[in-house]
């Protein structure tokens, strides 16, 4: 049996400080190098980087189906070579990436040698762990595009913070993956024109693998690598993720720095990961978070919490149990209608309700719920994409691609309604904070908003799949700094439940390869769609 030693930090949080730090961010725009008001004293970082797991038999026949979690366990014992399971994902790639296009770069020889060499250097958390990461990552000397014309031929000076930390502990990058230009929408070329696919349907180029981290889902969820980073600004790792049956993790802002990262909207954008499930979600995001002095945005927070402890089950006399006695707020309407999603929410929140430890509450929304979280507010982060594309937007629209119209809205939109689309960004907080969670600890969600909008975490985790094989998937919102209390829950529930295990099908090669050649042609977004879409 586990015992408990600490609480989850959510519930120490100043979550008035976090209020105000959020309007000092807003007022900033573009903080620099300005210090933001501190959360609370920072604490050092703790707890375990690293799980010992044992893994699962069918994952022993095959080095690609083995989670993070897995394969740092066999690397450690001995029992496998970095080099054979970098070997594994570059076979896959070379097999099936013709049909998925998950990747934009592929760094074979440099993998491979860096796999090698890992034999031989120090055990990090993740030595020789392969990794796919978000074209918009910087990486030292190699290309760095967004998948936009503007930064098409840009190659880094150094890592972005997040990559250098993962790689300090011994990841290594495969390759670069496709995404929405600029982090706009799904995976599509800067003119518009579909690239990758979902993993669970290779052959229907029409079903959305979510946006705008595809490429990262689509490699993880296919086999191709053992996990990856995304961003998120609108529901770019939640979205994938619930769309590829993967756990993805968006951490609360500041969490994990964003020095190094194209950057889509200041105030919105987080760096996370997608994973398998939630031990590997934990084990990666407690090698990228921290202090970076680089950005401000990192100062002045709680420590990182034991991370890989909270995403590990606890079990009480052969039983699960949550790791801490948890609200989960079911918000009107979650699990009502007649939809597969419906019914998937509903049967996810009988399970939870079967956990010891695990409440399940009825909460309303906090007042002028609609107004503020709509489109109309929402809208008051373009003005953050468009300013430091200023010069490009006055010489040549053309470098924007299909998501031009983003842009231009930005330009255009007045300071008076920024001005007051902060304001009720805070408004929103405020209520969400005080009213919301008055009565739980952790929120269910059908969609990203407004806890990306508002700098809190959020969790994405599979609990079914739809009658034409589809993944269902679902999202926990929590309080500021409450990673550790929804990977808790996520891995309770994962504990007790398979629909995390489940793998796609791999394409057949002859069909899938004749689609590939024909998709990019046939399913094509244009600049309103990409409009109505975008993050």
């Amino acid at each position: 049996m586990d015992t408990l030693v600490t609480g989850p930090l959510d519930r120490s949080v100043d979550r008035r400080a976090f209020l105000a730090r959020t309007a000092a961010l807003g007022a900033l725009g573009a903080a620099g190098s300005v210090a933001l008001p501190a959360v609370t004293a920072a604490t050092p970082s703790a707890g375990a980087t690293t799980a010992d797991v044992e893994p699962r038999p069918e994952a022993l026949t095959d080095p690609a189906e083995l989670t993070v979690a897995e394969a740092a366990t066999l690397i450690r014992r001995g029992r496998l070579r970095p080099e054979t399971l970098v070997e594994a994902y570059l076979d896959r790639i070379a097999a099936h990436d013709g049909t998925y296009q998950a990747f934009n770069l592929v760094r074979a020889e440099r993998a491979l040698a860096e796999a090698r060499a890992a034999g031989t250097r120090g055990r990090g958390a993740l030595a020789g762990i392969p990794l796919a990461i978000k074209d918009n990552y910087f990486t030292e000397g190699t290309l760095t595009t967004a998948n936009s014309l503007l930064l098409r031929d840009f190659v880094p000076p150094y890592d972005a913070t997040s990559v250098a930390r993962l790689t300090a502990a011994g990841a290594i990058v495969l390759g670069k993956t496709q995404m929405g230009p600029l982090a706009t929408t799904r995976a599509t070329t800067p003119d518009g024109r579909v690239t990758t696919v979902n993993a669970w349907a290779p052959t229907r180029p029409e079903v959305n693998p979510g946006g705008s981290s595809t490429g990262t889902a689509t490699a993880v969820a296919a086999r191709l690598a053992a996990s990856g980073t995304g961003t998120q600004t609108g529901g770019s790792i939640t979205a994938p993720s619930n769309a590829q049956n993967l756990t993805g993790l968006k951490p609360t802002m500041g969490r994990v720095s964003l020095y190094g990262i194209v950057p889509l909207t200041y105030t919105r954008d987080h760096p996370g990961p997608l994973a398998r499930d939630a031990l590997d979600a934990a084990i990666l995001l407690r090698a990228m978070a921290g202090p970076d002095s680089h950005d401000p945005r990192t100062q002045g927070l709680p420590g990182v919490p034991d991370l890989v402890r909270a995403a590990t089950p606890v079990r009480q006399r052969g039983r699960v149990r949550l790791r801490w006695p948890t609200r989960i707020g079911v918000i009107p309407g979650y699990a009502q209608g007649g939809s597969e999603s419906a019914a998937a929410r509903a049967a996810f929140l009988d399970t939870l309700a079967g956990i010891p430890g695990a409440t399940v509450v009825d909460v309303p929304l906090p007042a002028e719920w609609e107004l503020l979280t709509g489109s109309a507010f929402n809208n008051v982060r373009l003005p953050e994409r468009s300013e430091p594309f200023l010069p490009q937007l006055r010489t040549d629209l053309r470098g924007f691609g299909v998501s031009v119209l983003g842009w231009l809205q930005g330009a255009l939109l007045g300071a008076d309604e920024y001005v007051l689309g902060q304001r009720a960004k805070l408004l929103l907080l405020e209520r969400v904070l005080g009213d919301l969670f008055a009565r739980c600890d952790v929120v269910v969600q059908t969609g990203p908003v407004p806890f990306d909008i508002l700098g809190l975490p959020e969790l994405a985790l599979p609990i079914g799949f739809s009658a034409d094989g589809l993944p269902l998937g679902t999202i926990l919102g929590g309080l500021p700094f409450g990673e550790d209390r929804l990977l808790s829950v996520a891995a309770a529930y994962q504990a007790v439940t398979g629909w995390h295990l489940r793998r796609p099908a791999d394409p057949a090669p002859r069909r899938a390869a004749a689609l590939a050649r024909t998709a990019p042609a046939a399913h094509r977004l244009d600049a309103v769609e990409a409009a109505e879409t975008t993050q």
